[in-house]
């Protein structure tokens, strides 16, 4: 079964979105405290994606999906917020989101949302099917075990900023367009913001580049997107 973490406070939220998850195929994981989410993540390694809303009793969404991505864990997150400020959404992808609905949402968007990041973390079959490494420069990404090491040093990596590693390494030199990367890193089916492009570059260059304030790896061209190459 697909195995869904919910973590939401609000039973009625949370029964709304247990209906739907389990209409399209879901199987979802109750938790109605980050504690209790990170007990369910414990007992059940085989989730691929979790929910997590923002505003709760006891510790943070923020800080679960801190804690989660601290253990190394690269499963799929997603941001339930009630609060439509820019700065709730680039606070959760900073912590290490995947992406992030605001309520109120539709189920069908929802899900759309879920599917997305599910395939990611499911990984591509070509991915797994090959043995071999791409080198660029002082990285080496392994497309077997979907890892990125930069001077022999291994880097963690959510899978969404994978896909992004992959895609740049794969298209050296190309300048970008933030429309191609949403469309091939989440889905051509994805109907989110552009944003979510920008904040994932200025993660991963917090992570990859020398000095993220002067990025030499992921270049931005202006008023388009961005490009790899040094």
């Amino acid at each position: 079964m697909k195995k869904v973490l919910v973590l939401e406070d609000e039973s009625s939220i949370r029964s709304f979105v247990i209906i739907n998850l389990k209409r399209s195929g879901y199987e979802p994981i109750e938790a109605e405290t980050g504690e209790q989410a990170l007990e369910e993540l414990r007992k059940n390694p085989d989730i691929r994606v979790a929910l997590l809303d923002v505003m709760l009793p006891d510790i943070d969404g923020f800080e679960v999906c801190r804690r989660i991505r601290a253990s190394g864990s690269k499963i799929g997150i997603i941001m339930l917020t009630a609060k439509s400020q820019e700065m709730d959404k680039v606070t959760g992808l900073m912590t290490g989101a995947d992406d992030y609905v605001t309520k109120p949402f539709s189920p069908a968007e929802l899900t759309a949302r879920i599917d997305a990041i599910y395939r990611r973390t499911g990984g591509d079959l070509e991915d797994e099917a090959l043995s071999g490494e791409l080198v660029s420069g002082p990285f080496r990404l392994n497309t077997r075990n979907r890892t990125l090491e930069k001077n022999g040093v291994r880097i963690r990596l959510t899978q969404i900023e994978y896909s992004i590693i992959k895609l740049f390494i794969d298209n050296p030199g190309k300048a970008l367009s933030r429309e191609d990367i949403l469309n091939e890193v989440w889905g051509r089916d994805y109907f989110g913001e552009l944003k979510i492009v920008d904040v994932n570059i200025r993660r991963l260059r917090i992570k990859i580049e020398d000095d993220p304030t002067i990025p030499t790896y992921i270049t931005t061209v202006w008023g388009y997107g961005y490009k790899w190459g040094f």
